[in-house]
């Protein structure tokens, strides 16, 4: 059977407890904290029923609020019940706030508590068997390059830059700004024959284009205003590995033209050299324009297009990968959870509607800046919408009653809107709801069922 720990400092209360639900549990019983705590290590149980008032100060909440977070600190997923007083609502909301699953004021009536705990009890075992899942998910789950994902749009990216990293003809990468064209980059060159040669990235469109052809091919001592030495460019850095372009699209027309030549016959020339330099390295480029408009328009080379684009790697929006974003979600939190030395569980119900439900004009990109906001930002385990950065929702209209509504119908209607708006104050979190309603969470939940929320 589960183990129950309960945990109150009145003994006829433990028995009662004990004698009411032994025939469904494996009932430990603990009088004060220490012994709570030394019971709750040995036998780890899933859920705990928790008085606040222990001794020494039996009148006072310190001592359960420390038995509280230690129990949550060395077993964060464990369910903590709280048994309250009527006055104590400051105290729930605290205890909730720390990470406690429910409560329960007193006096006990032992068939609803039993509802309680099941409930509890149930919760933890769909977590526990979620985790499972989610573990094995991410056993599976393909990478390739420091790129992740398991969409279908996804594996189709990594088959194809297996298939074309050990040849070593030119490929354009086509996608938005932010869905990892450099991560497909350093894909293919780390899987090709030229892996241990250099990768060497240029960004064609930060580079003033006065600058641009000198970082590209070098230049010769004497070339121009400033050239005291002589330069190696780019293109000599990636000898024996891989010239990366990116923003391609971004190209003047005139080094276009001398892109177009070294595709051709693999030679430079510096700029104000000239002896052609022969240079045997691979082109990967570039682009989130739509090129076959550019060459319509005469901004781009036709020509040019047909042989940086032998193959092209068109990458997905992050909208497109459905499947994937709670998938980089999750592995962005442990990567800055880690990073910034934080405890946190994972995003609350609402958090992933609105990661889901998201459009990503900023893509992956955008995806990974938030979630690093939303670790910093967070002050719980759990990430809420407004550790991400997202806008509040539109405050909700006030109700409104019509002609002929009888009592109870009017009643229904200001019911619903005070669960609705209390629900999405919290963010979801239907602890916190219950405990600003006053009201216990399975009866939060049997109402939100009656009205269709």
């Amino acid at each position: 059977m589960e183990k129950l720990l309960i945990v109150d400092d009145n003994n006829d209360i433990r028995k009662q407890l004990k004698w009411g639900l032994s025939k469904d549990y494996t009932v430990l019983s603990a009088g004060n904290a220490k012994e709570a705590l030394a019971f709750f290590r040995k036998h780890q149980p899933k859920v705990v029923v928790l008085d606040l008032g222990l001794p020494p100060h039996e009148s006072e909440s310190a001592e359960g609020f420390r038995c509280l977070e230690e129990i949550l600190a060395d077993a964060p997923n464990t369910k903590v019940i709280i048994i309250t007083g009527n006055d104590e609502r400051k105290t729930t909301l605290k205890a909730v706030q720390m990470g406690a699953y429910d409560f329960y004021q007193k006096p006990v009536n032992l068939d609803e508590l039993k509802v309680i705990i099941n409930r509890a009890f149930h919760l933890y075992n769909i977590e526990e068997e979620n985790l499972r899942l989610h573990l094995a998910l991410d056993s599976k789950t393909t990478e390739l390059g420091g790129m992740f994902g398991q969409c279908s749009e996804m594996l189709k990216v990594f088959s194809t830059i297996r298939k074309v990293a050990s040849s070593d003809v030119s490929v354009l990468i086509v996608g938005d700004s932010g869905t990892g064209k450099e991560l497909a980059a350093r894909a293919i060159h780390s899987m090709s024959l030229r892996k241990d040669g250099p990768f060497v990235p240029i960004n064609c469109g930060a580079i003033p284009e006065s600058l641009l052809e000198s970082e590209l091919f070098g230049h010769e001592k004497g070339a121009f205003t400033g050239a005291h030495t002589q330069l190696q460019g780019k293109f000599e850095y990636a000898h024996k590995g891989t010239l990366f372009l990116d923003e391609i699209g971004e190209l003047p027309a005139n080094l276009q033209v001398k892109l177009l030549r070294f595709l051709q016959e693999k030679t430079i020339q510096r700029v104000g050299g000239r002896e052609d330099i022969y240079v045997d390295a691979r082109i990967i480029a570039a682009t989130n324009i739509e090129i076959s408009k550019a060459i319509q328009e005469g901004k781009f080379r036709e020509d040019l297009y047909y042989r940086i684009g032998v193959i092209t790697l068109n990458l997905p929006k992050l909208s497109q990968r459905k499947g994937d974003i709670m998938l980089l979600s999750n592995l962005f939190l442990r990567k800055f959870s880690a990073e910034f030395g934080k405890k946190i569980k994972g995003f609350s119900a609402s958090a992933v509607e609105l990661l889901e439900s998201y459009n990503w004009p900023g893509n992956v990109r955008e995806l990974e800046n938030r979630i690093q906001r939303a670790v910093i930002m967070s002050e719980s385990s759990i990430i809420e919408p407004h550790d991400l950065g997202f806008t509040e929702k539109p405050a909700r209209q006030k109700v409104t009653f019509q002609n002929g509504m009888t009592l109870k119908e009017a009643r229904d209607k200001v019911e619903k809107e005070m669960i609705i708006s209390a629900v999405e104050r919290h963010n979801g979190n239907i602890a916190k709801a219950a405990v600003e309603l006053g009201i216990s969470r399975p009866t939060l939940y049997d109402l939100m069922r009656k009205h269709g929320i």
